[in-house]
């Protein structure tokens, strides 16, 4: 052993006892969104990580028609509007830099029978999306416009959507 190095000794010590704060979680926190405003009825979420990408999938689902807001320090009131109940949005849906949020919303708005364009900064838009539009296709939603399957997309959700199986290629 080199000498500047002292081995470490392990000794019992007492109970460790305190409380742990941690930060929310920006995908569980983006979920609890998406699945607060899919929902009928209000939805509180309290420890929700408020980042750039949280919050613009917030805005986002507000376009669509959820009431989101903020109630607390981490706390957050989602009035959902019900599976298949998004309103057309006025404007394209602004995901920053959010894939996340906006492959998931994606997902959501599909179900729907609306028309919605999906947005984003100079990096996500140069994401590729196919692997999440051609599962959406399949359920009878349809992609109206796209770069390369890239955004700006926009999307015309299933009027009537349809179940099918589905393995990702990507695990």
């Amino acid at each position: 052993m080199p000498a500047d190095r002292v081995p470490l000794t392990s000794r019992r010590n007492g109970r460790l006892a305190g409380t742990a704060r941690v930060p929310g979680d920006k995908s569980i926190s983006i979920r609890a969104l998406i699945l607060g405003a899919l929902a009928v009825g209000e939805t509180r979420v309290s420890g929700l990580l408020e980042g750039e990408d949280v919050l613009n999938t917030a805005n986002a689902l507000r376009s669509l028609g959820a009431r989101i807001e903020r109630v607390g320090n981490g706390t957050w009131s989602i009035h959902g509007v019900g599976v298949g109940g998004f309103a057309e949005p006025a404007q394209a849906l602004d995901f920053g830099n959010s894939g996340t949020g906006c492959r998931l919303a994606l997902g959501a708005v599909a179900g729907c029978p609306i028309t919605a364009t999906f947005d984003g900064d100079a990096s996500l838009r140069s994401r590729p999306m196919h692997r999440v539009l051609e599962p959406l296709e399949r359920i009878g939603a349809h992609t109206l416009k796209s770069a390369d399957g890239r955004l700006p997309l926009t999307i015309a959700g299933a009027r009537d959507p349809m179940p099918i199986v589905f393995e990702p290629p990507v695990p």
